[in-house]
Protein backbone atom coordinates (compact mmCIF):
# COMPACT_ATOMS: atom_id res chain seq x y z
CA UNK A 1 0.00 0.00 0.00
CA UNK A 2 1.38 3.43 -0.73
CA UNK A 3 2.28 5.48 1.70
CA UNK A 4 1.97 8.89 -0.49
CA UNK A 5 -1.53 9.80 0.46
CA UNK A 6 -3.69 11.53 -1.23
CA UNK A 7 -7.22 12.48 -0.56
CA UNK A 8 -11.26 14.00 -2.34
CA UNK A 9 -11.52 17.45 0.00
CA UNK A 10 -14.58 17.65 -1.64
CA UNK A 11 -17.25 17.13 -4.59
CA UNK A 12 -19.67 19.19 -7.02
CA UNK A 13 -22.07 18.06 -9.48
CA UNK A 14 -24.60 19.25 -11.46
CA UNK A 15 -28.12 17.57 -12.59
CA UNK A 16 -27.67 15.67 -15.58
CA UNK A 17 -30.00 15.63 -18.54
CA UNK A 18 -31.36 17.81 -21.39
CA UNK A 19 -30.35 21.65 -20.60
CA UNK A 20 -30.10 23.25 -24.25
CA UNK A 21 -30.50 27.31 -22.36
CA UNK A 22 -27.49 26.55 -19.88
CA UNK A 23 -23.65 26.76 -21.11
CA UNK A 24 -21.00 24.51 -20.47
CA UNK A 25 -19.40 27.70 -18.56
CA UNK A 26 -22.21 27.63 -16.86
CA UNK A 27 -22.32 23.72 -15.56
CA UNK A 28 -18.16 24.36 -14.70
CA UNK A 29 -19.50 27.23 -12.19
CA UNK A 30 -22.03 25.47 -10.70
CA UNK A 31 -19.94 22.22 -10.24
CA UNK A 32 -16.56 23.84 -9.42
CA UNK A 33 -18.48 26.02 -6.55
CA UNK A 34 -19.92 23.13 -5.56
CA UNK A 35 -16.52 21.04 -4.76
CA UNK A 36 -14.91 23.72 -3.23
CA UNK A 37 -18.20 24.72 -0.85
CA UNK A 38 -17.65 21.31 -0.37
CA UNK A 39 -14.13 20.82 0.81
CA UNK A 40 -14.23 23.98 2.30
CA UNK A 41 -11.61 25.67 0.35
CA UNK A 42 -11.38 28.87 -1.33
CA UNK A 43 -10.38 29.32 -5.29
CA UNK A 44 -7.57 31.22 -4.29
CA UNK A 45 -6.25 28.21 -2.39
CA UNK A 46 -6.19 26.11 -5.47
CA UNK A 47 -2.67 25.37 -7.31
CA UNK A 48 -3.49 23.65 -10.34
CA UNK A 49 -6.74 22.28 -12.29
CA UNK A 50 -7.30 20.13 -14.86
CA UNK A 51 -10.35 20.02 -17.45
CA UNK A 52 -11.75 17.41 -18.96
CA UNK A 53 -13.90 17.46 -21.73
CA UNK A 54 -14.86 15.16 -24.86
CA UNK A 55 -17.41 16.76 -26.87
CA UNK A 56 -17.51 20.37 -26.25
CA UNK A 57 -14.43 20.82 -29.37
CA UNK A 58 -17.01 18.83 -31.84
CA UNK A 59 -20.34 20.34 -30.90
CA UNK A 60 -19.04 23.74 -30.13
CA UNK A 61 -15.74 24.56 -31.95
CA UNK A 62 -14.02 25.41 -28.65
CA UNK A 63 -10.66 23.95 -29.05
CA UNK A 64 -7.28 23.84 -27.31
CA UNK A 65 -7.86 26.02 -24.29
CA UNK A 66 -11.62 24.99 -23.35
CA UNK A 67 -10.14 24.66 -19.39
CA UNK A 68 -8.96 27.99 -19.42
CA UNK A 69 -12.22 29.46 -20.75
CA UNK A 70 -14.33 27.63 -18.68
CA UNK A 71 -12.24 27.88 -15.23
CA UNK A 72 -11.98 31.96 -16.24
CA UNK A 73 -15.82 31.92 -16.36
CA UNK A 74 -15.70 30.39 -12.51
CA UNK A 75 -13.14 33.02 -11.35
CA UNK A 76 -10.12 31.00 -11.55
CA UNK A 77 -6.90 32.21 -13.33
CA UNK A 78 -3.51 32.42 -12.96
CA UNK A 79 -3.21 28.52 -12.33
CA UNK A 80 -1.84 26.06 -14.25
CA UNK A 81 -4.78 24.28 -16.24
CA UNK A 82 -4.35 21.22 -18.13
CA UNK A 83 -6.90 20.40 -20.56
CA UNK A 84 -7.67 16.41 -20.73
CA UNK A 85 -9.43 14.68 -23.44
CA UNK A 86 -9.16 10.98 -22.91
CA UNK A 87 -13.20 9.57 -24.73
CA UNK A 88 -15.75 8.97 -22.54
CA UNK A 89 -12.61 8.21 -19.60
CA UNK A 90 -11.61 12.25 -19.76
CA UNK A 91 -12.80 13.15 -16.35
CA UNK A 92 -10.93 10.06 -14.71
CA UNK A 93 -8.17 10.55 -15.77
CA UNK A 94 -8.09 14.62 -15.46
CA UNK A 95 -8.10 12.67 -11.53
CA UNK A 96 -5.75 10.70 -12.19
CA UNK A 97 -2.90 13.56 -13.27
CA UNK A 98 -4.40 16.09 -10.34
CA UNK A 99 -3.29 12.89 -7.73
CA UNK A 100 -0.14 12.96 -9.56
CA UNK A 101 -0.07 16.42 -9.24
CA UNK A 102 -0.45 16.71 -5.06
CA UNK A 103 1.17 13.31 -4.78
CA UNK A 104 4.24 14.89 -6.46
CA UNK A 105 4.07 18.25 -4.14
CA UNK A 106 3.75 20.50 -7.34
CA UNK A 107 0.84 21.40 -5.08
CA UNK A 108 -1.05 20.77 -2.16
CA UNK A 109 -4.75 20.97 -3.53
CA UNK A 110 -5.63 20.96 -6.78
CA UNK A 111 -8.90 20.53 -9.11
CA UNK A 112 -10.02 18.13 -11.63
CA UNK A 113 -13.14 19.11 -13.32
CA UNK A 114 -15.44 17.29 -16.61
CA UNK A 115 -17.95 18.43 -18.56
CA UNK A 116 -20.15 17.92 -21.71
CA UNK A 117 -22.72 19.36 -23.15
CA UNK A 118 -24.21 16.95 -25.49
CA UNK A 119 -27.78 18.18 -26.26
CA UNK A 120 -27.39 20.00 -29.44
CA UNK A 121 -30.75 21.28 -32.13
CA UNK A 122 -27.92 19.48 -34.59
CA UNK A 123 -27.77 16.00 -33.37
CA UNK A 124 -25.43 15.50 -36.62
CA UNK A 125 -23.00 17.09 -34.46
CA UNK A 126 -23.97 15.26 -31.31
CA UNK A 127 -23.58 11.98 -33.04
CA UNK A 128 -20.50 13.17 -34.44
CA UNK A 129 -18.71 13.03 -30.94
CA UNK A 130 -18.36 9.20 -30.95
CA UNK A 131 -17.25 9.02 -34.50
CA UNK A 132 -14.06 9.88 -33.96
CA UNK A 133 -13.71 7.49 -30.70
CA UNK A 134 -12.42 4.55 -32.70
CA UNK A 135 -9.57 3.86 -35.39
CA UNK A 136 -11.10 5.64 -38.40
CA UNK A 137 -8.79 4.38 -40.58
CA UNK A 138 -9.99 1.10 -39.52
CA UNK A 139 -13.81 1.84 -39.26
CA UNK A 140 -15.13 -0.44 -41.82
CA UNK A 141 -12.47 -3.46 -41.45
CA UNK A 142 -12.62 -3.34 -37.31
CA UNK A 143 -16.91 -3.44 -37.88
CA UNK A 144 -16.61 -6.28 -40.15
CA UNK A 145 -14.02 -8.05 -37.36
CA UNK A 146 -16.73 -7.38 -34.71
CA UNK A 147 -19.74 -8.75 -36.35
CA UNK A 148 -17.90 -11.85 -37.26
CA UNK A 149 -17.33 -12.46 -33.86
CA UNK A 150 -20.20 -14.59 -32.77
CA UNK A 151 -21.55 -15.95 -35.89
CA UNK A 152 -23.67 -18.99 -33.57
CA UNK A 153 -25.84 -15.94 -32.14
CA UNK A 154 -27.95 -14.48 -34.59
CA UNK A 155 -31.29 -11.60 -33.82
CA UNK A 156 -35.04 -13.76 -33.77
CA UNK A 157 -35.80 -14.22 -37.02
CA UNK A 158 -38.42 -11.05 -37.13
CA UNK A 159 -36.04 -8.63 -35.55
CA UNK A 160 -36.34 -5.40 -37.68
CA UNK A 161 -32.83 -3.78 -38.01
CA UNK A 162 -33.21 -0.24 -36.50
CA UNK A 163 -32.34 3.46 -38.01
CA UNK A 164 -29.48 5.52 -36.67
CA UNK A 165 -27.58 4.95 -33.91
CA UNK A 166 -24.37 5.95 -32.61
CA UNK A 167 -21.61 3.23 -33.69
CA UNK A 168 -21.20 2.11 -30.23
CA UNK A 169 -23.82 0.56 -29.83
CA UNK A 170 -23.10 -2.02 -32.34
CA UNK A 171 -19.83 -2.12 -31.04
CA UNK A 172 -21.34 -3.27 -27.73
CA UNK A 173 -24.05 -5.24 -28.69
CA UNK A 174 -21.40 -7.12 -31.33
CA UNK A 175 -19.30 -8.06 -27.61
CA UNK A 176 -22.92 -8.71 -26.17
CA UNK A 177 -23.09 -11.78 -28.79
CA UNK A 178 -19.95 -13.30 -28.30
CA UNK A 179 -20.41 -13.06 -24.46
CA UNK A 180 -23.81 -14.91 -25.08
CA UNK A 181 -22.54 -17.40 -27.30
CA UNK A 182 -19.14 -17.89 -25.47
CA UNK A 183 -21.29 -18.50 -21.89
CA UNK A 184 -24.55 -19.17 -22.61
CA UNK A 185 -25.21 -15.10 -21.30
CA UNK A 186 -29.35 -14.33 -21.92
CA UNK A 187 -30.87 -11.39 -23.14
CA UNK A 188 -33.35 -11.23 -20.07
CA UNK A 189 -29.86 -11.06 -17.79
CA UNK A 190 -28.83 -8.10 -19.73
CA UNK A 191 -31.99 -6.45 -19.42
CA UNK A 192 -32.24 -7.07 -15.82
CA UNK A 193 -28.99 -4.53 -15.50
CA UNK A 194 -31.17 -1.82 -17.37
CA UNK A 195 -33.99 -2.48 -14.93
CA UNK A 196 -32.15 -2.48 -12.00
CA UNK A 197 -30.32 1.11 -12.64
CA UNK A 198 -33.85 2.26 -13.55
CA UNK A 199 -34.88 1.39 -9.99
CA UNK A 200 -31.26 2.92 -8.39
CA UNK A 201 -31.78 6.03 -10.05
CA UNK A 202 -35.30 6.60 -8.74
CA UNK A 203 -33.48 7.55 -5.40
CA UNK A 204 -30.79 9.82 -6.89
CA UNK A 205 -32.46 13.23 -7.60
CA UNK A 206 -29.18 14.05 -9.77
CA UNK A 207 -30.39 11.68 -12.06
CA UNK A 208 -31.26 12.24 -16.04
CA UNK A 209 -33.74 9.47 -16.34
CA UNK A 210 -36.05 8.77 -12.38
CA UNK A 211 -38.55 6.32 -12.94
CA UNK A 212 -38.40 2.57 -12.66
CA UNK A 213 -38.76 -0.12 -15.13
CA UNK A 214 -39.22 -4.13 -15.23
CA UNK A 215 -37.40 -6.65 -16.68
CA UNK A 216 -40.22 -7.22 -18.90
CA UNK A 217 -40.62 -3.41 -20.14
CA UNK A 218 -36.97 -3.16 -21.11
CA UNK A 219 -37.03 -6.33 -23.39
CA UNK A 220 -40.15 -5.00 -25.00
CA UNK A 221 -38.41 -1.66 -25.68
CA UNK A 222 -37.34 -0.46 -29.13
CA UNK A 223 -34.23 -1.90 -30.40
CA UNK A 224 -31.05 -0.26 -31.12
CA UNK A 225 -28.56 -2.92 -32.01
CA UNK A 226 -30.04 -6.35 -30.75
CA UNK A 227 -29.30 -7.48 -27.94
CA UNK A 228 -29.79 -4.31 -26.61
CA UNK A 229 -32.77 -2.36 -26.13
CA UNK A 230 -32.90 1.39 -25.83
CA UNK A 231 -33.59 1.28 -21.89
CA UNK A 232 -30.28 -0.88 -22.31
CA UNK A 233 -27.98 1.79 -24.24
CA UNK A 234 -26.93 5.07 -22.18
CA UNK A 235 -28.29 8.75 -22.90
CA UNK A 236 -26.50 11.78 -24.11
CA UNK A 237 -27.00 13.99 -21.60
CA UNK A 238 -25.42 17.48 -20.75
CA UNK A 239 -23.76 17.99 -16.75
CA UNK A 240 -20.26 18.66 -14.83
CA UNK A 241 -18.76 17.38 -11.94
CA UNK A 242 -15.41 18.53 -10.04
CA UNK A 243 -13.43 16.99 -7.35
CA UNK A 244 -10.82 18.78 -4.80
CA UNK A 245 -7.78 16.66 -4.41
CA UNK A 246 -5.14 17.02 -2.04
CA UNK A 247 -1.88 16.02 -0.17
CA UNK A 248 -1.56 15.66 3.64
CA UNK A 249 -0.48 19.39 3.94
CA UNK A 250 -2.64 19.92 1.74
CA UNK A 251 -5.47 18.38 3.94
CA UNK A 252 -4.35 20.51 7.35
CA UNK A 253 -5.83 23.50 5.53
CA UNK A 254 -8.95 21.99 4.57
CA UNK A 255 -12.26 19.90 5.99
CA UNK A 256 -10.29 17.39 7.54
CA UNK A 257 -13.24 15.38 8.78
CA UNK A 258 -14.88 14.47 5.69
CA UNK A 259 -12.23 13.65 3.65
CA UNK A 260 -12.10 10.18 1.66
CA UNK A 261 -9.00 8.54 0.52
CA UNK A 262 -8.02 8.57 -2.80
CA UNK A 263 -6.29 4.51 -2.47
CA UNK A 264 -5.79 4.02 -5.98
CA UNK A 265 -6.06 5.70 -9.20
CA UNK A 266 -5.10 3.74 -12.50
CA UNK A 267 -4.67 3.88 -15.85
CA UNK A 268 -4.44 1.91 -18.54
CA UNK A 269 -4.76 1.30 -22.42
CA UNK A 270 -5.90 -1.06 -25.01
CA UNK A 271 -3.49 -4.78 -26.14
CA UNK A 272 -4.27 -6.86 -29.05
CA UNK A 273 -5.63 -9.42 -27.01
CA UNK A 274 -7.59 -12.08 -28.63
CA UNK A 275 -11.40 -11.26 -28.78
CA UNK A 276 -11.98 -14.63 -25.96
CA UNK A 277 -9.15 -14.05 -23.60
CA UNK A 278 -11.27 -12.21 -21.02
CA UNK A 279 -8.66 -12.86 -18.22
CA UNK A 280 -6.38 -10.26 -20.59
CA UNK A 281 -9.09 -7.37 -20.71
CA UNK A 282 -7.41 -4.43 -19.73
CA UNK A 283 -9.79 -3.52 -17.00
CA UNK A 284 -9.03 -6.64 -15.26
CA UNK A 285 -5.75 -5.89 -15.37
CA UNK A 286 -6.25 -2.45 -14.25
CA UNK A 287 -8.57 -3.71 -11.84
CA UNK A 288 -5.67 -6.18 -10.71
CA UNK A 289 -2.82 -3.26 -10.16
CA UNK A 290 -5.15 -0.98 -8.30
CA UNK A 291 -6.22 -3.42 -5.51
CA UNK A 292 -2.67 -4.47 -5.52
CA UNK A 293 -1.77 -0.81 -5.02
CA UNK A 294 -4.73 0.16 -2.51
CA UNK A 295 -3.90 -3.31 -0.19
CA UNK A 296 -7.44 -4.33 -0.70
CA UNK A 297 -9.59 -7.20 -3.03
CA UNK A 298 -12.66 -7.41 -4.93
CA UNK A 299 -14.39 -8.67 -1.34
CA UNK A 300 -13.44 -5.39 0.59
CA UNK A 301 -15.31 -3.55 -2.03
CA UNK A 302 -18.86 -2.16 -0.51
CA UNK A 303 -19.84 -0.79 -3.83
CA UNK A 304 -19.12 -0.36 -7.63
CA UNK A 305 -19.76 2.22 -10.11
CA UNK A 306 -18.88 0.99 -13.53
CA UNK A 307 -18.97 1.91 -16.83
CA UNK A 308 -22.06 0.49 -17.82
CA UNK A 309 -22.47 2.56 -21.58
CA UNK A 310 -24.68 -0.40 -22.22
CA UNK A 311 -26.62 -2.97 -19.84
CA UNK A 312 -23.94 -5.71 -21.37
CA UNK A 313 -21.03 -3.86 -19.94
CA UNK A 314 -21.99 -3.87 -16.55
CA UNK A 315 -22.03 -7.53 -16.96
CA UNK A 316 -18.39 -7.32 -18.49
CA UNK A 317 -17.08 -4.73 -16.09
CA UNK A 318 -18.64 -7.00 -13.08
CA UNK A 319 -16.56 -10.19 -14.27
CA UNK A 320 -13.27 -7.68 -15.24
CA UNK A 321 -13.23 -6.22 -11.38
CA UNK A 322 -13.78 -9.72 -9.69
CA UNK A 323 -16.86 -10.00 -8.38
CA UNK A 324 -17.67 -13.28 -9.73
CA UNK A 325 -15.60 -15.89 -12.35
CA UNK A 326 -16.03 -14.62 -16.27
CA UNK A 327 -19.91 -15.68 -17.35
CA UNK A 328 -20.90 -15.41 -14.36
CA UNK A 329 -21.82 -11.57 -14.33
CA UNK A 330 -25.22 -12.18 -16.41
CA UNK A 331 -26.71 -14.67 -13.59
CA UNK A 332 -25.28 -12.39 -10.98
CA UNK A 333 -26.89 -9.52 -12.50
CA UNK A 334 -30.64 -11.77 -12.85
CA UNK A 335 -29.83 -12.63 -9.00
CA UNK A 336 -30.10 -9.36 -7.26
CA UNK A 337 -26.66 -9.57 -6.06
CA UNK A 338 -25.52 -6.62 -7.81
CA UNK A 339 -28.73 -4.29 -6.06
CA UNK A 340 -28.72 -1.80 -3.49
CA UNK A 341 -28.83 -4.26 0.03
CA UNK A 342 -27.31 -7.14 -2.17
CA UNK A 343 -23.87 -8.49 -1.72
CA UNK A 344 -22.45 -5.67 -4.07
CA UNK A 345 -24.53 -3.36 -5.19
CA UNK A 346 -23.34 -2.09 -9.12
CA UNK A 347 -24.62 1.88 -10.42
CA UNK A 348 -26.39 2.59 -6.88
CA UNK A 349 -26.43 6.10 -8.73
CA UNK A 350 -28.82 4.93 -11.52
CA UNK A 351 -25.32 4.26 -13.62
CA UNK A 352 -24.62 5.62 -17.26
CA UNK A 353 -28.05 3.82 -18.22
CA UNK A 354 -30.04 6.36 -15.80
CA UNK A 355 -27.95 8.91 -14.20
CA UNK A 356 -26.97 9.95 -17.47
CA UNK A 357 -23.60 10.30 -19.77
CA UNK A 358 -22.31 13.43 -20.40
CA UNK A 359 -19.05 12.02 -21.78
CA UNK A 360 -16.79 14.20 -20.13
CA UNK A 361 -18.24 14.48 -16.70
CA UNK A 362 -18.58 10.72 -16.45
CA UNK A 363 -15.98 9.81 -14.67
CA UNK A 364 -15.66 12.42 -11.77
CA UNK A 365 -19.86 11.73 -11.37
CA UNK A 366 -18.46 7.75 -10.29
CA UNK A 367 -16.56 9.64 -7.80
CA UNK A 368 -18.69 11.75 -6.87
CA UNK A 369 -20.97 9.20 -5.90
CA UNK A 370 -18.56 7.11 -4.39
CA UNK A 371 -17.35 9.61 -1.90
CA UNK A 372 -21.22 10.53 -0.65
CA UNK A 373 -21.69 6.81 0.09
CA UNK A 374 -18.27 6.46 2.03
CA UNK A 375 -19.15 9.71 3.74
CA UNK A 376 -22.63 8.22 4.40
CA UNK A 377 -24.33 10.96 2.64
CA UNK A 378 -26.11 8.91 -0.07
CA UNK A 379 -29.74 9.10 1.28
CA UNK A 380 -32.86 6.69 0.29
CA UNK A 381 -29.02 4.86 -2.26
CA UNK A 382 -26.84 4.44 1.53
CA UNK A 383 -25.23 1.57 0.79
CA UNK A 384 -24.85 0.06 4.66
CA UNK A 385 -21.51 0.62 6.69
CA UNK A 386 -19.73 1.53 2.99
CA UNK A 387 -16.32 1.47 3.54
CA UNK A 388 -14.73 1.33 0.23
CA UNK A 389 -15.58 1.72 -3.04
CA UNK A 390 -14.61 1.25 -6.62
CA UNK A 391 -15.10 3.10 -9.90
CA UNK A 392 -14.36 1.62 -13.62
CA UNK A 393 -14.63 4.22 -16.53
CA UNK A 394 -13.86 3.11 -19.79
CA UNK A 395 -13.28 5.58 -23.26
CA UNK A 396 -12.94 5.07 -26.64
CA UNK A 397 -12.62 1.91 -28.64
CA UNK A 398 -9.67 -0.42 -29.73
CA UNK A 399 -9.36 -4.37 -31.11
CA UNK A 400 -11.95 -5.56 -28.64
CA UNK A 401 -11.85 -3.57 -26.12
CA UNK A 402 -11.69 0.44 -24.87
CA UNK A 403 -9.14 2.23 -25.74
CA UNK A 404 -8.75 3.28 -22.52
CA UNK A 405 -9.33 2.56 -18.98
CA UNK A 406 -9.52 4.66 -15.31
CA UNK A 407 -9.96 1.94 -11.94
CA UNK A 408 -10.02 3.88 -9.10
CA UNK A 409 -10.47 3.00 -5.64
CA UNK A 410 -11.70 5.15 -2.66
CA UNK A 411 -11.40 4.46 1.13
CA UNK A 412 -12.88 6.07 4.37
CA UNK A 413 -10.33 7.26 6.52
Amino acid sequence: MSTNRTYIVGVGITPFGKQLETSVKDLVREAVGAALTDAGCDAGMLQGAYFATAGQGPIEGQYMVAGQVALAAAGITGIPVVNVENACASSSTALNAAQMFVAAGAGDICLAVGVDKLFSTDKEKSFAVFDGAWDVHQASQQMQALMDLAPGVKPPEDYVEPGKRSVFMDIYASLARLHMQTFGTTQRQIAAVAAKNHVHSTRNPLAQFQYPLTIDEVLAARAVSWPLTLPMCAPIGDGAAAAIICNEAGLKKLQKSRAVRLCASVLRSATDRPADQYERHLCHLAALQAYEIAGVGPADMSLAEVHDATAFAEIQQTEALGFCAFGEGGPMAESGATTLGGKIPINVSGGLLSRGHPVGATGLAQVYEMVTQLRGEAGARQVENARFAIAENGGGFRGVEEASTSIIILGRQ
